[in-house]
């Protein structure tokens, strides 16, 4: 069974940065697909990234895109989202998420459905 546990949630002000981690525990880091999402409150989980098994496949929500960053290190089983440029729009409850099967296309990578694990977030406050 895999496991995710994220980190690095906290409060910052808009336009500062924050990175989350995500480790996982139960099947190789390289053998998952993954992604982050967000939950905002009163709102649906909303897609942020995902990124394919060896990172060479990278993809960003239209609203965050040139301002956060994913990345992975598969031999500490860690994946990152760095944000930078905070807004008050970013406020939400930030979900790694991880999948078997890395889909060809955007939508389906996109998809909350498409993920077989999620981690239990992190909490990520931007005040002005």
């Amino acid at each position: 069974q895999v496991q995710l546990e994220e980190s690095g949630g906290g409060s910052v002000q808009a336009g500062g940065s924050l990175r989350l981690s995500c480790v996982t525990s139960g099947r190789t880091l390289s053998s998952l697909a993954m992604g982050w999402f967000r939950q905002a409150p009163g709102k649906e989980r909303e897609f942020v990234g995902a990124m394919s098994y060896s990172g060479g496949i990278i993809h960003y929500a239209e609203s965050v895109k040139g301002r956060f960053t994913i990345s992975r290190d598969n031999a500490k089983n860690t994946v990152y989202l760095q944000m930078n440029s905070l807004k008050l729009d970013d406020a939400a409850v930030y979900y790694c998420a991880a999948k078997i099967s890395w889909a060809a296309s955007y939508s389906s990578n996109a998809a909350v459905g498409a993920y077989d694990y999620w981690g239990q977030g992190t909490q990520v406050t931007v005040s002005s």
